[in-house]
């Protein structure tokens, strides 16, 4: 089996609850995103912790971005997120 890497681009997102971003891909792919772990990750994120500033995230480019520069990679939040079907599953358990 031939593994195909892609450089995803992001087309559109919504922040949800709980550090989760549902995110369009140029692709068509809808997905969600956890932000909650890079919140922990130095002082660099911490400002995510305000839900209100997380709240303003951004697209930028071909990825997110918050008004003070912090940003995910394209590809971290491509392979780290899951369909939205997945997803929706997960919560009506």
């Amino acid at each position: 089996m031939e593994y195909k890497y892609i450089t995803p681009k992001v087309e559109s997102i919504q922040p949800l609850n709980d550090y989760k971003i549902f995110i369009r891909f140029k692709t068509g792919e809808k997905k969600v995103f956890d932000a909650s772990s890079y919140i922990e990750v130095g002082k660099w994120y911490a400002d995510l912790a305000d839900i209100s500033y997380f709240n303003s995230v951004h697209v930028a480019g071909s990825t997110i971005e918050w008004p003070n520069g912090q940003d995910i990679a394209p590809e971290d939040l491509y392979y780290d997120s899951v369909p939205v079907d997945e997803y929706n599953s997960q919560i009506n358990l």
